[in-house]
């Protein structure tokens, strides 16, 4: 269902409610949709098995063993004497 955002703000016990035991409520601002009203139950099921910002990043690309090598290989540090 959705529902203009005034009458959201006037009746937001209902909107909760009807989230509870309807699903989803749409909210809409001038006419476009700009906010969703979920139940607990259904925010718990979106987030689940979704990994973390910080899971992502630690999973990264695979790197292959060629690149390891190159890696490996490249001269310590600094690469090249910068005289002042």
């Amino acid at each position: 269902m959705e529902w203009q955002l005034q009458d959201a703000k006037n009746q937001f016990s209902k909107v909760v409610d009807k989230a509870r035991t309807e699903g989803p409520q749409v909210v809409t601002r001038r006419g476009q949709q700009t906010a969703v009203v979920l139940s607990i139950e259904d925010y718990n099921a979106l987030k689940s098995g979704r990994p973390s910002f910080v899971d992502d990043l630690l999973a990264g690309p695979v790197w292959d063993d060629a690149l390891v090598d190159a890696i490996d290989a490249r001269p310590e540090w600094p690469r090249r004497d910068v005289t002042l």
